[in-house]
């Protein structure tokens, strides 16, 4: 009866059934750290550097900030810078005068040059 299955499953599939071939384990573990590399690649330029990009712009534009810039700080205040210091930056909101961090600026807008007339 086994012989008439093992028969049966030779004519469904048309040719009997190889045995199990193994693979080399030195190009299955290259293929595997080659994915893994590729993977590492893409994670850098999709995340990391675009980050990294976005972090010197925004510490280009905080080292030319100026008297008279507008800022909006991460709070959601809007003001226009008064005077610098090193680590702080004062500036005007309103009728309010205020003193807060650089790192807490957010965006920067240049102030409007005024042409001589």
């Amino acid at each position: 009866m086994a012989i008439m299955n093992l028969h049966n499953a030779t004519a469904i599939f048309g040719q009997a059934a190889a045995p199990a071939m193994q693979q080399n384990p030195n190009a299955q573990m290259f293929q595997t750290v080659s994915l893994i590399a590729i993977m590492g690649v893409m994670f850098y330029f999709l995340m990391i550097r675009p980050q990294q990009k976005k972090a010197k712009e925004h510490a280009a534009r905080l080292k030319a900030l100026k008297p008279g810039d507008k800022v909006i700080t991460n709070a959601g205040i809007v003001g226009t810078v008064l005077t610098l210091k090193e680590n702080t930056l004062t500036i005007r909101s309103a009728e309010t005068k205020l003193e807060v961090l650089k790192s807490s600026v957010a965006e920067a807008e240049k102030a409007p040059e005024t042409s001589p007339s």
